[in-house]
């Protein structure tokens, strides 16, 4: 097919649940993507944070193929080594003691939610199963997840929602204590709310709610969907702060471009979840644990030094550059505020014409290049950017 007959099969074929750019994408080498005419393109989202090494990486392919070539799928009522062997890697990595493997980041919430209630269940009986999160945060599109997003944009159409949760004013710690009421089994945050615009939360908000949570037996929940696997310059953004949370919950990046979530248990509730509790048919798939070994294989002190330092070269590129209101994020995963009357989606769309692809989340304009991006590929992509931001005034 053509981009054309690609194009309107979609309008013919495909539920209209996304607002897609006019770019059909055929493929691609490292953080460069080619279109059906043969356009290439600097890939700044990465799949939304999902191609940690770009695309085509000659390791992370040959890795999933030989996995293929061997035992593409089997099921949790039996062993695999690929699945083990990603679940020990990722607990001697992030001091963390047990693992559930699921398909997304929405569904590894999901289980970071059951656990929370399970957990507290156990220990404490009914009636203390609210989960406070945060205002402007985003954790999922299914009906407990998007329950627990503290967006009201997300909170149409679909009612009722779930009960039992309540949402804190981001950065507020006297009005987020408050909140933590006896009915209270957990608190789930976003280190940097990506969806919610790319807004990093104040390290002594963070300590003083952690704090509050850990002498309460309240569990810290920590969703690293977006920051997790090398994105902020750390394997986990957790490090930025100094913190080791109760549940972490990890995808997009982990898989390499292959669906897969995690939840990431430590000490306090690594037995929470028995035999029944909590399953997945797809969760710990061979070739797709093999794909994620093969990425965190790459994820050495080197690369993710690499990382800050390409990171620390977008935030200079554009902290002074006229357009620019203000930058924000860690890392990788960087947040462009335009100046006022400049519409991010405009940028986004300027700068595809111009041959890079970067994203949105809400006003601003969102980068997430792969990891592994070079620093050609880099330097060539932002001074793509910063043309579109200097035409828009």
């Amino acid at each position: 097919m053509n981009a054309q007959q690609i194009k309107e099969g979609a309008q013919q074929y495909l539920a209209n649940t996304y607002g897609r750019f006019d770019l059909v994408l055929e493929r691609g080498k490292g953080a460069t993507v080619s279109d059906t005419e043969g356009k290439e393109y600097i890939d700044l989202g990465s799949g939304i944070g999902v191609n940690s090494l770009g695309f085509a990486d000659e390791g992370w392919v040959r890795e999933v193929t030989k996995q293929l070539g061997k035992l593409a799928h089997t099921s949790n009522l039996y062993y695999s080594a690929p699945c083990v062997e990603l679940a020990k890697v990722l607990c001697t990595r992030t001091g963390m003691k047990k693992v559930f493997f699921c398909n997304s980041g929405a569904e590894a919430n999901e289980g970071a939610i059951k656990a929370a209630r399970k957990y507290s269940l156990e220990r404490y009986g009914k009636g203390r199963h609210t989960i406070v999160s945060l205002q402007n945060s985003f954790h999922g599109r299914t009906m407990a997840t998007l329950s627990a997003t503290g967006q009201d944009v997300f909170h149409q159409n679909f009612d009722p929602f779930l009960e039992g949760f309540r949402f804190a004013p981001a950065g507020d710690t006297d009005k987020t204590l408050s909140m933590l009421t006896e009915d209270v089994c957990a608190v789930m945050i976003e280190l940097i709310q990506g969806e919610g615009g790319v807004v990093p939360l104040e390290r002594d908000y963070v300590k003083a709610v952690a704090d509050c949570c850990k002498k309460r037996d309240i569990l810290l929940l920590v969703d690293e969907v977006q920051t997790g696997i090398g994105r902020t310059g750390k394997l986990l953004c957790c490090e930025h702060y100094g913190l080791l949370p109760d549940i972490i919950t990890l995808a997009k990046g982990l898989g390499g471009g292959l669906p897969i979530g995690a939840v990431l248990f430590g000490e306090k509730c690594e037995n929470t979840l028995g035999p029944g509790d909590h399953g997945s048919t797809f969760g710990g798939n061979p070739a797709v644990c093999a794909g994620a070994l093969a990425v965190l294989s790459r994820l050495d002190d080197a690369m993710l030094g690499e990382i800050e330092k390409k990171g620390a070269y977008l935030r200079e590129s554009f902290e002074k550059l006229p357009g620019v209101q203000s930058v924000t994020g860690l890392g990788l995963m960087i947040g462009l505020q335009p100046a006022e009357g400049i519409a991010a989606r405009d940028i986004v769309t300027r700068a595809i014409q111009k041959g890079a692809i970067p994203l949105t989340a809400k006003s601003k304009v969102r980068l997430l290049p792969p990891l592994a991006i070079s620093w050609e590929e880099l330097e060539k992509a932002a001074a793509i950017l910063s043309e579109c931001f200097e035409e828009g005034e």
